[in-house]
């Protein structure tokens, strides 16, 4: 009765009330041999310690103890213990949308919070508390960007995330906008004379990913200059978060789209995450998406409401600026506490710690590989080359515990069967660093003895 609360003769009335003999009657809709007359394959009469017993067997079974140079949009770093202290709290782990003002100050403060750290980190004027995740987030602002201008095509960089570029794709079909990628140069940024080509009197909206998928820092002001020029939108998408510390927003893009994932959101094997979506106060009336506003209360004292709400559950479905998006306060909420946590200061002091674990851990593995798209400024992430080939070379890492950079051969073809992309972050120990390089040089080594 612990995890069915309602007894037997509860049953037996909720069922009269609604005009049927059992439970099964509520199903006679689905044809017969669609229903299952067993009992399912599993044990039975198993007391709750021997439950729990269970499925830590079934969790020692994963892979533990390793360590991973996993980058590619979703990030380890340290998660304070306070946030899941606070977002556990009752008046936030149980709450859903606020849409009474009244009884709602603690959760649409918290997204008031939110929204304004989000603008003090992107530079830009206004930001929603918020969207799904990163590549979603993008989506919206692609479509964001057609409404604002009445133009209706977009220009996307092959830097950006390749998945990110899959989930735009899915939206652009059904939204009938026609998209168009733009390559790279040799040192990993978009190819601005590619891009100046493929911008026309149709395109709403240039996109950029920065840092990039490659790790390399793009030149947002140049690619604002060349995307105004001709009338479209710069759209900034940003996988990685913490890259704010210390990389300066750009502050010259009309929209920017927002992973915030690294800001206290556990990896959680794929989510949820929390996305946002940052704009220039203008284009206000098509951000998707909630807006909490500040405003007074009848005696005067500071109060939170929620200003701006364009989703269909709220206003007409033909006015609404997106029919998906949600509100991911608690997860905003993760967000919220680390970067208070942290701070201005910390936050500075965290990105850097994550640049110069990269910069040693690219330093030891060009030992023995080429890192790739070298001419240019990057974060925590570099592609490596390796003459071996990405996928040996990480069989023999993973013998040794260790799960090495993300092949790239199956998006970027043309880098070749050695390119791997590799990321470190506060997390990632030396003496791991250390001992990936020398896997790779022993792969040096006995590629040297087979010639």
């Amino acid at each position: 009765m612990r995890y069915l609360p309602k007894s037997p003769s509860d049953r037996q009335q909720m069922l009269a009330e609604i005009g049927v003999a059992t439970i099964d009657d509520l199903f006679t809709s689905i044809p017969a041999e669609y229903r299952l007359t067993r009992d399912l394959d599993i044990p039975r009469q198993h007391g709750e310690s021997e439950i729990i017993e269970r499925f830590r067997g079934y969790a020692e079974a994963n892979a533990n103890g390793y360590a991973s140079f996993l980058g590619a949009g979703v990030y380890k770093h340290y998660k304070p213990v306070v946030i899941d202290s606070l977002i556990q709290r009752g008046e936030f782990l149980t709450s859903y949308t606020p849409y009474q003002p009244e009884i709602a100050q603690g959760t649409l403060q918290a997204m008031f919070e939110f929204q304004t750290m989000i603008c003090e980190l992107t530079g830009m004027e206004i930001a929603n508390a918020s969207m799904y995740e990163g590549s979603t987030g993008a989506a919206e602002a692609i479509m964001m960007a057609v409404r604002v201008t009445g133009r209706n095509a977009a220009v996307i960089a092959r830097t950006v995330h390749p998945e990110y570029r899959e989930v735009i794709r899915t939206y652009a079909t059904h939204q009938e906008i026609p998209l168009s990628e733009v390559a790279y140069a040799s040192n990993g940024r978009v190819d601005m004379a590619a891009l100046a080509a493929a911008i026309t009197n149709d395109t709403a909206c240039v996109l950029i990913q920065s840092p990039n998928f490659f790790g390399t820092i793009e030149d947002v002001a140049a690619v604002a200059e060349l995307a105004h020029s001709k009338g479209a939108l710069l759209i900034v998408s940003i996988a990685e978060a913490i890259s704010l510390g210390i990389v300066k927003p750009p502050k010259e893009a009309d929209i920017v789209s927002l992973e915030a994932q690294s800001f206290g959101v556990a990896l959680s094997f794929g989510g949820p995450y929390c996305g946002v979506l940052a704009c220039k106060e203008k284009f206000l009336r098509q951000m998707p998406g909630r807006l909490i506003g500040e405003t007074k209360d009848v005696n005067g004292k500071r109060g939170f409401v929620l200003t701006l709400s364009t989703r269909e559950q709220h206003i007409r479905r033909e006015k609404a600026t997106s029919n998906i998006c949600t509100n991911q306060a608690l997860v905003a909420l993760m967000t919220t506490i680390f970067l208070t946590v942290y701070g201005k200061q910390g936050m500075q002091e965290l990105a850097e710690h994550n640049l110069a674990k990269a910069d040693y851990l690219r330093s030891v593995l060009a030992e023995n590989g080429t890192i790739l798209f070298d001419g240019a400024p990057r974060f925590h992430e570099f592609v490596l080359d390796v003459p071996e080939g990405a996928a040996e070379m990480n069989e023999q890492l993973l013998e040794k515990k260790i799960i090495g950079g993300l092949t790239l051969h199956e998006w970027y073809p043309e880098l070749g069967p050695g390119a791997s992309l590799w990321c470190a972050t506060e997390m990632t120990k030396r003496k791991d660093m250390d001992a990936a390089a020398a896997v790779l040089a022993e792969l040096g080594q006995a590629q040297l003895v087979g010639q």
